[in-house]
């Protein structure tokens, strides 16, 4: 059971399996297809000009490979746009693997280090 953050003052309990989706999702009815359990986080980058936010989003993966000593794991970039109102129009999201984002590589070469 996983609970759903909001505005609301009440939460909602989710029933999920141990990949994080619903337990009532419709399975993909053949044996090679499947619902994978992938650990990605999206970072987001938004402004009302789609070059800058494409140059601050390799801005910040060069600096997150620096620090992370290897290439940051990227399974996809999403672009979207929002014309409300005051919201910058673009919104640049890169799906990033969470272990990276937490720094799970740093610690396992710093754990492979004698002492």
């Amino acid at each position: 059971m996983s609970e759903l953050a909001s505005d609301q003052p009440r939460s909602i309990a989710l029933n999920l399996d141990d990949a994080g989706v619903s337990v009532d999702l419709p399975k993909p009815s053949h044996q090679e297809d499947q619902v994978y359990g992938v650990p990605y986080r999206p970072v987001e980058f938004r402004d009302d000009d789609l070059p800058t936010a494409l140059e601050r989003s390799a801005a910040w993966l060069r600096r997150t490979q620096e620090w992370l000593g290897e290439p940051v794991d990227v399974i996809a970039i999403h672009l979207d746009y929002d014309d409300s109102g005051d919201s910058p129009y673009y919104d640049v999201k890169l799906l990033c693997n969470e272990e990276d984002l937490a720094g799970a590589p740093i610690a396992l070469r710093a754990a492979k280090q004698p002492k």
